[in-house]
């Protein structure tokens, strides 16, 4: 039976990392996989949860099945952080929620749940998107399109062709949006985008699906929810798929939630039953364990604030390389202008060079990262700018 199938090309993320480990450059530079990782290259566990393991090892006595839905203060407290507190979605029981495992788990979730509402529906992506969307979303079933977003001529965002093409999508069909720090071009929507995002979307009747996967990377935890909670706040129906990867620097525990916002408390519960059930035929039951843990730090208040200060740590640290970066770029007499990096968010850039560039200074350098010209930010240090930066210049 198995003869029959085709061996499958690496995927170009995973097969990068293969190829850097087995590079024997000692002086070799990751930038390609999405992890956050410190001076020394490590991707740490923050104190935060460090403390909220050792609290879960005294406290828990079994390990039986979790609810179907997941670790309930986990829900809650995610849903604070992304929501705001008291959001009237909540307060009048119009959003349904699922522990996912992780970012993934919960696009793949609510891909289903698509699937279910309608065979046919298109969901449109930005042209580029996360490179995991599009297997993701159409390996549901879903129909996808694409709506322009960047444009790395001018490293700037495209939006009046953004907003030309959202204005012709049809009702019932629907838009990703990437909540915050876009990947892979750390190219945000400003507020008065957002403003416009929503417009079009009361027009046209389209419903946002926002993946919200590096809150507090970009502005700050609060800041980088404005789409989210404007958009949630005006629409009678939003999904959003969460994630712990980042923020929480959990990612091999797999922690995200799959949330639905509905226009009724009576369809609130409907769709509840219909995510737990998309949810039970593809993994049964959630795990528990990295939910458990967002859970008490999101519920314990010094924990929480602690947590907060690791996650400003973080996004300051990646601004601050973002400006190191460009300022020996400078030095080392690049003729292009790079000043665009400062001016995106998060983890990720798009240094908008070629692909032949990027192979060059793979093969030339060890410097790795994708095809596309995006880099992981986080993968910066002072140990490794200077070497960054002169290779960089070498393949201009």
């Amino acid at each position: 039976m198995l003869e029959v199938l085709p061996k499958l090309p690496a995927d170009p993320i995973l097969g990068l990392s293969a190829a850097y480990r087995e590079d024997p450059n000692p002086n070799k530079i990751d930038l390609g996989v999405g992890v956050y990782k410190d001076e020394n290259g490590n991707t740490p566990i923050l104190s935060s949860i460090a403390k909220a393991q050792k609290i879960l090892l005294a406290q828990e006595t079994s390990k039986t099945y979790i609810t179907p839905q997941g670790v309930q203060g986990y829900i809650n407290g995610m849903l604070e952080l992304l929501l705001g507190k008291g959001h009237p979605a909540v307060i009048e029981d119009r959003v349904a929620a699922v522990q996912a495992p992780g970012g993934c788990g919960a696009l793949r979730v609510l891909s289903e749940l698509l699937k279910r509402c309608n065979a046919d529906t298109t969901v449109w992506v930005s042209d580029p998107t996360w490179a995991n969307h599009i297997p993701l979303i159409g390996s549901a079933g879903l129909n996808i399109e694409t709506y322009p977003y960047f444009d790395k001529a001018t490293a700037n965002i495209k939006f009046d062709e953004m907003a030309d093409c959202l204005k012709q999508v049809k009702k019932g069909d629907v838009v990703l949006l990437h909540g915050c720090c876009h990947n892979p071009t750390g190219a945000d929507l400003t507020k008065e985008q957002w403003q416009t995002v929503l417009e079009i979307a009361q027009q046209q009747g389209f419903i946002p699906f926002i993946d919200v996967a590096y809150q507090g990377f970009g502005d700050g935890l609060e800041d980088d929810a404005y789409g989210v909670r404007l958009l949630t706040t005006n629409l009678p129906e939003v999904i959003i798929a969460a994630s712990c990867s980042k923020n929480f620097g959990l990612y091999r525990e797999r922690v995200g939630l799959a949330v639905s916002v509905t226009n009724s408390s009576a369809t609130r519960q409907i769709v509840q039953t219909q995510i737990q059930s998309i949810a039970r035929a593809i993994y049964s039951m959630p795990p528990s364990y990295g939910g458990a843990l967002v859970d008490i730090v999101l519920n314990d208040p010094l924990l929480k604030t602690e947590w907060q200060g690791e996650v400003e740590d973080m996004r300051v640290r990646m601004q601050s390389l973002r400006q190191l970066l460009v300022a020996k770029l400078a030095e080392k007499g690049a003729t292009k202008d790079f000043s665009f990096v400062t001016q995106q968010k998060g983890m990720f850039s798009y240094l908008c060079i070629s692909p032949e560039q990027v192979k060059a200074i793979r093969a030339k350098h060890s410097v790795y990262f994708v095809d596309s010209s995006r880099v992981n930010i986080a993968g910066i240090s002072l140990k490794n700018v200077d070497a960054l930066a002169t290779a960089l210049v070498d393949v201009l």
